[in-house]
């Protein structure tokens, strides 16, 4: 693919992708992240990861980040995964987030790429079902 193809295609999916260096400065920003996080281009490019993570997952966050830079791998191999995160309104709200390691052709990490979705409805009804079936296990007890 052409270099103006991918730039075209990486700012007009329909998912968030946010690239992020070593450090855990975000490089990159698309429109569809600042439609789900909030936070425009601007506000995020330089910053830390730190913008849209909840400031309780932190720590976890930092732990693994770092283990996926040193190793160069992931340990969720590119499965989704569900978390919490920050908008630039100060909410708190689900997404479902894959990430990956960006290597260098010698295997060394350039940084770290997540692909972002809203699962907040999803989270909420899935939390619904769940409190539902406890009430009728209960009521049938």
């Amino acid at each position: 693919m052409i270099p103006e193809a991918c730039s075209s295609v990486v700012e007009q999916m329909a998912d968030a992708l946010v690239y992020a260096d070593t450090q855990g400065r975000i490089c990159g920003w698309n429109a569809a992240a600042e439609r789900l996080f909030g936070f425009s281009r601007a506000e995020a490019i330089g910053n830390s990861l730190d913008l849209i993570i909840p400031e309780r997952l932190r720590a976890a966050h930092w732990a693994a980040f770092d283990r996926a830079m040193a190793s160069s791998a992931t340990r969720l191999d590119g499965r989704p995964t569900i978390t919490r995160s920050l908008t630039g309104r100060g909410e708190t709200i689900y997404v479902e987030m894959t990430f990956a390691v960006v290597n260098d052709d010698q295997g060394k990490a350039l940084g770290s790429v997540a692909i972002a979705r809203d699962a907040t409805q999803r989270h909420q009804e899935d939390r619904r079902l769940r409190e539902r079936l406890a009430e009728l296990e209960k009521n049938s007890q």
